[in-house]
């Protein structure tokens, strides 16, 4: 295939870094760059791309998508990602948006598809429970029909910034008498300021509370909240988690990473010299510059096999490497910040450099790469099975 852009292409990619560079606030990038976003500046930012027509490109047309090709939404994320624009919030339009905008009734469209794309409504995943992560349709979370209504009881755990969640998308059973776990599963809408809903943070490794865990006692849901089909939840959600693995990879980021690391490696002090002249340091950065290249020729590979129509197994090994690499370099910017890694951000005068400051928060939490969106350890099992023909 040809890994070379088009001239259109070229044109459109130009476009896209003239709305992410003069639109958003460098100050909400810049904190981006540093894993230091905040609540608002996720929501000033989507609502900027919303207004651009960016922020749902992949939707249909009748609800603000713009029939790109897979070129194009290959380049709209590697760029978002190169800017550090702050990515439109996962839950609401890769996850829940298009699951209305397929499988959901007419008045479900018209009520939540264009809050979910302005981010008017903030939506919560809940799917993972505490016996149920990697095996999901192990789930034990109960939806039992009473008239014209739902009584939903159970846990959800593992929520990614539930604390800010106006409603969720929930998987819970309907038929716990089905003969397959993956069957007797619905797929519900949870207004989340409905009586019996208890939500707890949960502290993780880095100090943040970015996850959560949601308790449910007979919380009442709407029959008209059900998406699509009752017992069919199992299916929805593999529509949804179906094309997550190419984003997760992460190369644009990885790229934005290495040459802002490079950059600062020409001022960082070692004992000789400047770190850029050490010669371990600079053995890696030119490892981790030669896995680049081949990651964004694999990523242009897997697109141009979507372009055709075809699923590409080599989605796994770009997630794989890609995270891998990526987890590779903040070790590296933590190992550059020395001491200054250790400090602890606060809202006073920095000390020292932010990016060193923040680079151990960005190691200890980018470890979940290696678990969610298919764990590194299920992502060598289908390379062995579908590339190796082992």
């Amino acid at each position: 295939m040809d890994l070379e852009l088009s001239s259109a292409d070229i044109e459109f990619r130009d476009h896209l870094r003239e709305v992410f560079l003069d639109e958003v606030p460098a100050d909400i990038r810049r904190r981006s760059a540093l894993n230091q976003t905040t609540h608002d500046d996720i929501v000033t930012s989507q609502r900027i791309l919303n207004r651009h027509g960016l922020a749902v490109p992949h939707w249909p047309a009748q609800w603000g998508g713009k029939g790109w090709t897979a070129t194009q939404s290959h380049i709209y994320g590697s760029e978002l990602q190169r800017a550090a624009v702050p990515q439109p919030l996962a839950f609401n339009v890769s996850m829940v948006g298009p699951i209305i905008a397929e499988f959901g009734s007419e008045e479900q469209k018209q009520k939540f598809l264009p809050a979910t794309a302005n981010l008017d409504i903030w939506w919560s995943q809940g799917f993972s429970e505490p016996e149920a992560g990697s095996d999901l349709a192990s789930l034990k979370t109960t939806a039992r029909r009473d008239g014209d209504v739902y009584v939903l009881n159970g846990q959800k755990t593992w929520t990614t910034l539930g604390q800010y969640g106006d409603w969720m998308f929930v998987l819970a059973r309907t038929n716990p008498e089905a003969a397959r776990k993956q069957q007797g599963i619905s797929f519900l809408l949870l207004d989340l300021t409905t009586p019996g809903i208890e939500r707890r943070p949960i502290t993780l490794v880095d100090g943040s509370a970015e996850v959560n865990e949601f308790f449910f006692d007979n919380v009442v849901i709407p029959a008209e909240n059900l998406v699509g089909e009752e017992n069919m939840g199992w299916t929805y959600a593999k529509f949804l988690l179906g094309n997550e693995r190419n984003s997760i990879a992460h190369v644009g980021t990885a790229q934005r990473v290495f040459a802002d690391l490079a950059a600062s490696a020409q001022t960082t002090p070692t004992g000789t010299g400047a770190l850029a002249q050490d010669a371990a340091f600079r053995g890696s950065m030119h490892a981790i510059k030669t896995k680049l290249l081949a990651l964004e020729a694999t990523q242009l590979r897997v697109t141009g096999a979507s372009e055709n129509g075809a699923a590409s197994p080599v989605s796994s090994l770009l997630k794989l490497e890609g995270t891998r690499t990526l987890q590779e370099l903040t070790r590296l910017r933590m190992t550059a910040a020395g001491t200054d890694a250790a400090l602890v951000h606060t809202d006073g005068p920095l000390q020292a450099d932010e990016a060193a400051t923040a680079s151990a928060t960005q190691y200890l939490n980018l470890r979940k790469l290696s678990i969610f969106g298919g764990s590194n350890e299920i992502q060598r099992g289908v390379i062995a099975k579908t590339i190796l023909n082992l």
